[in-house]
């Protein structure tokens, strides 16, 4: 067996989820962050959450940006369909007040470091 073969042979060729390649998950990517942005008025209505519709903005570009470095497109794809499956969920209301607030809590609370404050605010 030459070394060509035993490459072939030790490569797996994977199938595509959705896109075939990075111009089409770049396209994916951005138009379910303009459905977010579209959607962000109707959710801080829907939801009376105590949060302005720019803080919500804010907080969708950041958790975008969070996945910016990204380059697997299969793991774009996968990240594109749970985007996507969130979106339904929270705009057919299947989602409480409380599961839309979480979102915002890792990055305005800080987390506690003393036990006293860990055990008060329920954390381990």
């Amino acid at each position: 067996m030459t070394t060509r073969q035993a490459i072939q042979v030790g490569t797996k060729t994977v199938k595509p989820l959705l896109s075939l390649n990075s111009v089409e998950a770049r396209k994916r990517v951005l138009n379910l962050y303009k459905a977010w942005y579209r959607q962000v008025p109707h959710i801080v209505k829907d939801y009376d959450i105590p949060k302005s519709e720019e803080q919500c903005r804010e907080k969708l570009k950041e958790l975008f940006l969070k996945n910016k470095d990204v380059t697997d497109i299969r793991v774009v794809d996968m990240l594109v369909i749970k985007g996507q499956m969130e979106l339904k969920e929270t705009v057919k209301l299947w989602k409480q007040k409380g599961h839309i607030m979480s979102y915002f809590k890792p990055t305005e609370e800080p987390k506690p470091k003393d036990f006293l404050s860990k055990f008060f605010s329920g954390n381990e």
